[in-house]
């Protein structure tokens, strides 16, 4: 059954009793745009340039038409190709944003590398994710879609991994986004992460195995544990040895099997939490920040956003948090809804 909005549906029946017009079905469509990323070019992992960024465009809205964008960034091994598949899905979530929060453009990019994910980052271990994302996707979408020229111009959202990037681009970018929405996003590594690097799929790895995965030709297939691949992906976006080693990163573990603290730090570095605890102004004020996670997430991201906004809650930043039902990945849609909602001051509703 088609799902139409109360007001919509109100306002299109009484036009179809009065005078005698259809009833009117309005439905989000979407376009997918391709393209040759220069910026990934000679990845050190050898993973593709051409990807395919999703863009899902309320109905309302013609091409001349200046909306607000959403680049929404997917969890860890997802990517735009998920939502392409699941388009019926996305695009009634898009038009029914449109018609009772406000129209925008919701684009979904691929991040993925070798490992999974690519955290949304810049590094010589496996490529400039993050001029990728700021660079090239917001240039090549902005030139064939018009923005909005009055904030919230650009809004950069995400979940799990993707809520990690969403925050640390909001970060690094104050001149590009007017918003961030974090949805159980990953923080707090010593609660999330090192209980990750402390399993047996991942201290059983040597020295030896994990080197071998690095090896530049990648003739090697990855690791069958999971646990294991994701600790290197995530390696690989916090700890790379730099650009004269390309595809190679520093491992938590050295040949005894010893956790190697230096390179834990280099991790806690890249932790949002820790970066918001040692820099007041590490949002601009004029940004707002939406963080969130599910009473019952699995990997503590609730736990994690709520310390961010205690930080964050005194400073110049407009910034709330919020806590719906749930565990890590359940209700996305409506909780990007939600977030939306706040982002544009519009009336808030619970998830229940």
């Amino acid at each position: 059954m088609k799902w139409f909005p109360a007001r919509c549906l109100s306002f299109r029946f009484v036009l179809t009793l009065v005078l005698g017009w259809p009833l009117l079905v309005w439905s989000a469509r979407l376009e997918v745009v391709e393209f040759a990323s220069t910026v990934l070019q000679s990845n050190p992992l050898q993973d593709p340039v051409t990807r395919r960024v999703a863009v899902f465009i309320p109905d309302q809205a013609t091409n001349p038409t200046a909306l607000p964008v959403v680049y929404y960034l997917p969890g860890y091994g997802s990517s735009s190709d998920r939502f392409i598949e699941k388009a019926d899905q996305w695009r009634a979530f898009c038009q029914r944003v449109a018609d009772e929060v406000a129209p925008v453009r919701f684009v979904v990019v691929d991040g993925r590398n070798r490992w999974g994910g690519s955290q949304y980052l810049n590094s010589p271990a496996q490529g400039n994710y993050a001029d990728y994302v700021c660079n090239e996707i917001v240039a090549r979408l902005e030139a064939r879609f018009a923005i909005t020229n009055r904030p919230p111009r650009r809004i950069i959202a995400g979940h799990s991994s993707g809520g990690f990037g969403a925050l640390r681009l909001a970060m690094q970018r104050h001149d590009l986004f007017d918003a961030v929405m974090a949805l159980s996003p990953d923080s707090d590594f010593q609660d999330s992460h090192l209980p990750l690097v402390q399993l047996p799929g991942v201290t059983n790895a040597t020295l030896t195995e994990v080197n071998a995965c690095m090896a530049r030709q990648m003739a090697i297939p990855l690791p069958r544990d999971g646990d294991l691949r994701y600790a290197l992906g995530l390696s690989a976006a916090y700890a790379p040895r730099g650009s004269e080693y390309p595809g190679q990163f520093e491992w938590l573990y050295d040949a005894a099997g010893r956790f190697r603290e230096r390179v834990w730090q280099r991790w806690m570095d890249n932790d949002p939490l820790t970066l918001i605890t040692r820099d007041a102004n590490v949002f601009a004020p004029a940004q707002s920040i939406y963080l969130e996670g599910p009473t019952q997430d699995e990997y503590k991201a609730n736990v994690g956003a709520r310390k961010m906004y205690e930080q964050l809650r005194h400073r110049p930043a407009r910034c709330t948090f919020y806590e719906p039902p749930g565990k890590h990945s359940e209700h996305l849609a409506e909780r990007l809804e939600r977030g939306l909602a706040w982002v544009f001051d519009r009336p808030l509703r619970d998830i229940r």
